[in-house]
């Protein structure tokens, strides 16, 4: 039978989180009620929302189905609320895991994150992950804690396979589609974007030193740094607007979505040095407003993108070069490559997901 009311808990509305959740209601047949939370403080959320929505949830179930995000604590969740959320089917969608989310000192990891992660997988019902990356990572920290436990052998991990997919987060291209088409003047300098988080796990320094031996060895190039900072960032970007000032065309956030998609229609090559990334959703975006993309192969990427668009590390520098001699994507082949995550492509197997 299928469901019609979908109760969604998401305690971090804001990002790749809200997007999703806005393309679910826009694109699936459902009627979704959301009870939401403004998306900070994540580990505060991750905590005490269970306790929090088990508070507001009424007496009676008034709802088909349960979809929460790795932010709600499934198992405190189920244990604390009205009764009825012991026979409600609960799924649990993934936008990344606490196994292989990035921390700067290794030892300094929070398991008891990785551990709430863990137990939400085994009392939901269904779970989903955005890539076959995030899905992979996490079922590698599963096993790995399951070995380190004392004196207790689980053996989850098997059965929590059996009730997990993969479900790439679906992307609404259409104001971008909307937008004309750059200019692909042969006699411009190409233009190199990189559209990241100015964050270490972006690996920024290994791009922007490329970029520097680009510069020593005279290659014509201009640069577009967009990406959201905070008030500590890696010291590479300030060396950078030193050293590049005069490749610089932007640098900075944009708030503005249609002058951020302006900024991704000059784009000649969208740039990936990553050394985390659960999906990729900036790259996406760059690739279908007409960038060639020159990523790294590992994480997500592989499983997003065919073979020639990935690079090995040692190979950056002479890949750029080659990328620069070469123009951007047509509108035809930018949409073959991206086709497959737009919201048309997907809504069917979300829809399959939510009624099983």
């Amino acid at each position: 039978m299928a469901r019609e009311n979908i109760l969604v808990l998401e305690p971090y509305f804001g990002g790749s989180h809200q997007s999703f959740l806005v393309g679910l209601q826009k694109h699936l047949p459902f009627s979704f009620h959301l009870i939401t939370l403004p998306a900070r403080k994540w580990k505060w959320r991750m905590r005490f929302s269970a306790p929090y929505y088990a508070g507001l949830l009424p007496a009676a179930r008034n709802c088909d189905a349960l979809l929460c995000s790795t932010f709600v604590d499934v198992a405190a969740l189920r244990g604390m609320g009205p009764a009825w959320l012991r026979e409600v089917p609960i799924f649990t969608y993934f936008h990344e895991n606490q196994f292989a989310y990035p921390v700067q000192v290794e030892h300094e990891r929070d398991l008891h994150f990785a551990v709430t992660n863990f137990t939400s997988a085994c009392c939901s019902d269904r779970v989903a992950f955005n890539s076959l990356h995030n899905m992979e990572s996490f079922f590698k920290g599963c096993i790995a804690m399951e070995k380190k436990i004392p004196d207790m052998k689980l053996g989850l991990s098997a059965e929590l396979r059996k009730k997990s997919v993969v479900l790439h987060p679906g992307v609404d291209f259409s104001q971008l589609d909307e937008m004309p088409t750059a200019s692909t003047a042969d006699d411009r300098p190409p233009v190199i974007i990189w559209n990241h988080r100015w964050e270490y796990d972006k690996n920024p320094d290994l791009f922007f030193q490329t970029l520097f031996q680009l510069d020593d060895l005279q290659v014509d190039y201009k640069l577009v740094i967009l990406g959201q900072s905070f008030d500590q960032y890696p010291e590479i970007f300030d060396q950078t607007r030193e050293r590049l000032g005069h490749r610089l065309l932007h640098v900075g956030y944009v708030a503005d979505l249609e002058k951020y998609y302006q900024w991704l229609r000059r784009g000649t090559l969208v740039v990936s040095t990553s050394n985390h990334e659960f999906y990729g959703m900036a790259v996406i975006e760059a690739v279908r407003a007409g960038c060639r993309p020159l990523l790294p192969n590992r994480l997500s990427y592989p499983e997003l993108f065919p073979r020639d668009f990935l690079y090995h590390d040692e190979d950056l520098l002479y890949r750029l070069k080659e990328g620069l001699q070469e123009k951007r994507l047509d509108t035809i082949s930018a949409q073959k490559l991206t086709e497959q995550f737009c919201w048309s492509a997907l809504a069917g197997r979300y829809t399959d997901w939510l009624n099983s």
